[in-house]
């Protein structure tokens, strides 16, 4: 059940609320990153607060009568809010004339918060205690070359598929770009008719992906099976009626997600050598 929306509290009918939800789902799905390449955890539900992140050694420990995990943390599930506002006046104007309400804001508030949700998967909440694929511990770090020259990008990335395997991470293995990078790898490599980033999608079979939130000169490469890290998912992304304030109406796009790594070595950190 949604009620705690408010939506059957507001004063607009099921054509705006269908027009809002369409816009929003229609932007997440074009915006969103990590979920393209993260296993799924949920739905699992609103009232979902906490959920475990276990490493691969857990024991369990009896001490004094007490049973306990060992190498398993709780974390609270954060909420992701983006709020925006609709004004009484273009609501009724769309009515009165027929057309369709521009939902311009509705769109903004959630790209804000799918780079919101994308930032939280590779950098962590550290004031939450979330960590990130890029700020968790224990992840293998590699130097890598100049990938705008020659063919450093195609043999760096072999050699962490190579650190990857002798770690025992079996499974699809997938390159996280930042744009900059991405746009290096976009030039013909000499001899082979083919672009650099062309080789690295036939190495990778086509699992690379660029991403506007990650800085500069950032890559990664990692494991993302499900045994290793997930995206776990509470209440997914909806649109709440917040209030009515002066006759206008401000909503809320909401979401309780968290990425869960379980194996933090199932990731390849690359750092500028120079």
């Amino acid at each position: 059940m949604d009620d705690f929306l408010g939506r059957s509290a507001s004063p607009l009918d099921e054509e705006f609320w269908s027009a809002l939800d369409r816009t929003v789902v229609e932007t997440a799905k074009g915006l969103l990153t990590a979920r393209r390449f993260l296993p799924l955890c949920g739905p699992l539900g609103a009232g979902v607060q906490v959920v475990p992140v276990d490493r691969p050694v857990r024991t369990e420990r009896t001490e004094d009568g007490f049973t306990f995990a060992e190498g398993r943390t709780y974390v609270e599930l954060p909420q992701l809010t983006e709020d925006f506002w609709i004004l009484w006046r273009d609501v009724e104007a769309a009515k009165r004339e027929g057309l369709p309400l521009d939902l311009h804001a509705a769109h903004m508030a959630a790209q804000a918060l799918c780079r919101r949700e994308d930032r939280m998967v590779f950098y962590g909440v550290k004031r939450l205690g979330v960590e990130g694929l890029l700020s968790v511990g224990g992840t293998n770090v590699l130097d890598r070359g100049d990938w705008s020259a020659g063919e450093s990008a195609f043999t760096d990335i072999a050699a962490g598929m190579a650190v990857l395997q002798q770690k025992g991470r079996i499974g699809r293995i997938t390159l996280v770009l930042s744009q900059d990078l991405f746009v290096q790898l976009h030039r013909i490599q000499p001899g082979t008719g083919l672009t650099e980033i062309e080789r690295i999608r036939s190495l990778l079979e086509g699992r690379l992906f660029q991403t506007p939130v990650l800085q500069p000169g950032t890559a990664l490469l990692l494991c993302p099976q499900p045994q290793y890290m997930d995206l776990v998912v509470g209440q997914d992304i909806r649109t709440a009626y917040a209030e009515q304030l002066d006759l206008n109406h401000r909503f809320r796009i909401l979401e309780t997600a968290c990425p869960r790594i379980k194996s933090p070595d199932a990731v390849v950190v690359y750092r500028s050598a120079q």
